[in-house]
């Protein structure tokens, strides 16, 4: 899993290169048009020039007339790795031929052995399929039609809404039984694997918005509107209780949790167990558990982290927190009167929101 979101996460910063509206795309897109074909290398480090055999070096700066031209010739075409200049043209490229590869078409293999040799992005163009497909490492990437890709990428936003709705449940709930100091490791496994269900579409959607360029401006306008404080949520409901161990810090646990599987994500003892829980299914599930604060101290306006830190370290107990007098609070560094006032009266406030948003619900 972790290769995959790795392999992903280099395919998207490729794509990005080649959105609409960039010279590369409209000079691939003419490439296409004209149907000759086209292989391009962006790189020329070491060890792409050492795959280089003949064709001629112009080093002039990139203009879609020209790579067009070029592409027309049968070699490959070799770009700077910003893509801003053409360096080479009509070039013959040698991978290593026991490279494996699951093209048949002599370009296409190509392409595919040189991107795995070299790590660098390669583009091949089609000229009897009449795709671009793009090869970065061993990623491999179909470049679509923009109006199918912004289709694509309006129905992974309805089905991050629907997932969203559903995490926002989960942790209303959470909140509710925080309260009421009545919280399992159900309860918080089931909130975080939401959240990072909801993650995994926004990784799928990057990528739509990434290939859409300029296209994808009201995709990603929905999208940081419909993320608005799940990434802080969640990191905060993992420091409230993530058992603290030396060498296991918050980005620790959560790139263990990236790295689930999709079958192991559904289990929620795989959860329970990268928090430092331990036991059997019901055992490890039903354990109770009490936040240290970070989460609802969060949502008091204007108190800062430093001040919620001091508090968390103080008490080391939400439920110690919300029933501390002004005096306890005003004994913390870095709080007095007014701001311990202010964390009373903050937590009644969000607890009334809680009930109402858990009533609504």
């Amino acid at each position: 899993m972790r290769d995959d979101r790795i392999k992903e996460e280099g395919i998207t910063g490729s794509i990005k290169l080649l959105a609409p509206g960039t010279p590369l795309r409209e000079g691939l897109e003419n490439i296409l048009r004209a149907k000759t074909g086209g292989l391009i290398v962006i790189g020329d480090n070491d060890e792409v020039m050492s795959l280089v055999d003949g064709g001629f070096y112009i080093n002039i700066d990139f203009s879609t007339a020209y790579i067009y031209e070029l592409a027309k010739m049968d070699g490959a075409i070799i770009l700077s790795a910003d893509a801003k200049r053409i360096l080479y043209a009509n070039t013959q490229l040698i991978p290593d031929p026991s490279i494996p590869s699951s093209e048949t078409g002599i370009r296409h293999r190509t392409a595919e052995r040189v991107a795995r040799q070299t790590g660098q992005m390669v583009i091949s163009i089609s000229q009897r399929r009449n795709i671009i497909t793009i090869y970065k490492g061993y990623s491999k990437y179909i470049l679509q039609d923009t109006n199918k890709v912004l289709t694509k990428a309006n129905q992974a936003i309805q089905t991050l809404e629907k997932y969203k709705k559903v995490l926002d449940q989960a942790m209303t709930n959470l909140s509710a039984l925080e309260f009421e100091d009545l919280v399992t490791i159900y309860d918080v496994a089931t909130v975080l694997q939401r959240t990072e269900m909801v993650m995994r579409i926004v990784t799928e959607i990057d990528k739509y918005i990434a290939e859409l360029g300029n296209e994808g401006r009201l995709v990603s306008m929905q999208l940081e509107e419909l993320l608005a404080n799940v990434k802080e949520d969640g990191k905060y409901v993992i420091e409230d209780y993530r058992i603290q161990e030396d060498g296991i810090d918050y980005n620790t646990t959560t790139r263990q949790i990236r790295n689930l599987s999709s079958e192991e994500l559904l289990d929620l003892t795989h959860i329970g167990k990268i928090l430092g829980y331990s036991g059997g299914l019901n055992a490890l599930l039903d354990t109770p558990v009490s936040p240290r604060g970070y989460r609802m101290l969060s949502k008091i306006p204007r108190l800062p982290m430093s001040v919620i830190q001091n508090v968390v370290i103080h008490f080391n107990d939400f439920q110690k927190i919300l029933k501390a007098s002004i005096e306890e609070l005003d004994d913390v560094e870095g709080i007095g009167e007014i701001r311990a006032r202010t964390i009373k009266e903050g937590l009644r406030r969000v607890q009334e929101q809680v009930l109402m948003d858990r009533h609504l619900r």
